[in-house]
């Protein structure tokens, strides 16, 4: 039993580890995404915003809240591909143009892989959430992303 606490314990801080470092490293905002079906949701997501911040994006996290998101913001449209070493957990990818309109959805990626995921065309965002909550929202290419970053 006392080893059951411990371990608890280990993994609990080690949560809480990760929250506090994607706190420390990345500036948070809002994103409304405006779904398919006309429902908007809210996310809380954290800032992507420069070459070191994309490149670390979720690994070592092993836990996200169901509204809580990462949003990588990239200067221009391009090809952009991601990949989810060190990453955890499975995630959706939201590939969006610089009007935040979605281009493409990958689903439910597969932890820890070196495989590229990329746009299908060029892209400025990419929105990685929990693996199947674009699925439960209606997320697609018939939806956008607002952000204030946005140009609308």
């Amino acid at each position: 039993m006392k080893r059951l606490l411990i371990a608890i314990a280990l993994l609990a801080t080690a949560m809480a580890n990760a929250d506090e470092q994607l706190d420390a490293a990345f500036e948070k905002g809002v994103l409304i995404i405006e779904a398919s079906r006309h429902a908007c949701y809210r996310f809380d997501i954290y800032l992507a915003m420069d070459f070191g911040q994309r490149g670390r994006g979720l690994m070592h996290v092993r836990e996200l809240p169901l509204t809580t998101g990462m949003l990588f913001v990239y200067d221009s449209e391009a090809i952009h591909s991601m990949f989810m070493k060190n990453t955890f957990i499975p995630l959706d990818m939201v590939f969006a143009r610089s009007d935040g309109s979605v281009s493409s959805v990958v689903k439910n990626t597969e932890p820890m892989s070196l495989r590229s995921i990329r746009s299908v065309e060029p892209v400025s965002y990419v929105l990685e959430l929990n693996a199947g909550v674009t699925e439960r929202l209606f997320i697609d290419e018939n939806s956008r992303l607002i952000w204030l970053g946005n140009d609308e």
